[in-house]
């Protein structure tokens, strides 16, 4: 939602564009994408017609890829529009949806998300069968999805996406990652995330542990910080594929995450239709 042509100058904007990147991404080795939605001017959007057009030219490249949209509250917080996207019919219903655990500051906003906000998402989208990509950025929210687990209010699969390194979270450091993985119910999947000059860090690091990892513009414009070498998100799937196969763990496919999360395979879906 936030990087721009004039700061980041490979963030595909046009449904098209986010086609071909996503496209590119997947013949890298990407099992997964996590979409926004814009304008043709780059304003961020919630509307659902947007999303189908660009979920269209998502698989239109990338037919098998896992195919996750957002929720977020940092440009909106009412139920309504969060949930817009969740709306979207076969075959272009998307299979995830992220879920932030809790409020926040980023450096210069707020990510609001009440508490009967976050119930409000678990029932949009349980009615629409889509898992919830549970966000974490502190051990607060690992806490609060264990909670809202042994509750029954959050059903297995159980899939978190730990971003760690934003100024007012948790930084990315080893104290942090046992805590927050600790903290999540059992039988949980994750990935881990760092923000900015912590990805590829906190990237490695996952491989190393046995995670899984998320990389793209989204929280890092620059392939390399000393240098500040724009990045492109085909170039950071790239690199991490080839660091993974240097650790020993080969990317899976969407067909392998699919089992590895517990999301039901696409033929699946199709038959209980």
């Amino acid at each position: 939602m936030i990087p721009v042509r004039a700061q980041v100058p490979a963030v595909p904007i046009t449904p098209k564009e986010i086609g071909l990147d996503v496209g590119r991404c997947y013949d890298a080795g990407a099992a997964m994408v996590h979409l926004h939605a814009r304008e043709d001017d780059e304003s961020p959007t919630w509307r659902g017609e947007r999303f189908e057009e660009i979920i269209t030219e998502v698989l239109l490249r990338a037919p098998e890829i896992i195919v996750c949209v957002t929720s977020s509250g940092r440009n909106w917080s009412d139920l309504p529009r969060r949930t817009e996207a969740l709306s979207i019919p076969d075959p272009h219903k998307p299979e995830l949806a992220s879920l932030t655990l809790g409020s926040m500051n980023f450096p210069k906003s707020a990510s609001v998300n009440a508490p009967d906000t976050i119930i409000g998402l678990i029932d949009a989208m349980q009615a629409a069968n889509i898992v919830p990509e549970l966000e974490v950025f502190d051990v607060g929210m690992a806490n609060y999805a264990r909670s809202l687990a042994k509750a029954g209010r959050l059903k297995p699969p159980y899939y978190f996406n730990i971003l760690l390194g934003s100024l007012g979270t948790a930084d990315f450091n080893a104290t942090n990652i046992a805590a927050i993985v600790g903290s999540l119910p059992e039988g949980s999947t994750w990935a881990l995330a760092g923000i900015g000059r912590y990805q590829l860090s906190a990237n490695v690091t996952s491989l190393t542990l046995g995670g899984h990892v998320r990389v793209g513009l989204e929280d890092n414009p620059y392939f390399d910080w000393r240098t500040r070498e724009p990045a492109t998100n085909p170039r950071l799937v790239e690199r991490l594929v080839r660091l993974g196969r240097e650790l020993g763990r080969e990317p899976v496919t969407p067909r392998i995450a699919r089992e590895i999360i517990g999301i039901r395979q696409k033929e699946e879906v199709i038959s209980a239709c």
